[in-house]
């Protein structure tokens, strides 16, 4: 229910460039970062189910705290997909996950 509400009332990930690179290298990096923001955003969803918006970050960190170690991701990256499922900025995952 919960993630649910946030897929309605979140803004949506930004869609991938219309212009494919000419470069396939760069076109393949380029797929495997929105692979990586795509399931990123995905654990940012889980995130939000357990610490929800309306928690400051310091509150979701208390919440996320024993989430996080259990599943072995740092408590910073844990935040940053939480703040990235709220906005759909990928820049809320810059020096954490991307």
């Amino acid at each position: 229910m919960v993630r649910q509400a946030v897929r309605d009332i979140r803004t949506a990930p930004t869609p991938p460039p219309a212009d494919p690179p000419a470069d396939p290298a760069v076109a393949a990096l380029r797929a495997v970062v929105d692979d990586l923001a795509a399931s990123t955003h995905a654990i940012g969803e889980l995130m939000l189910e357990v610490a929800p918006a309306y928690l400051s970050d310091i509150e979701a960190a208390d919440v996320l705290a024993l989430l996080c170690e259990q599943i072995g991701e740092p408590l910073e990256h844990g935040l940053a997909t939480r703040r990235y499922a709220m906005s759909g900025d990928r820049r809320a995952l810059h020096g954490t996950v991307l």
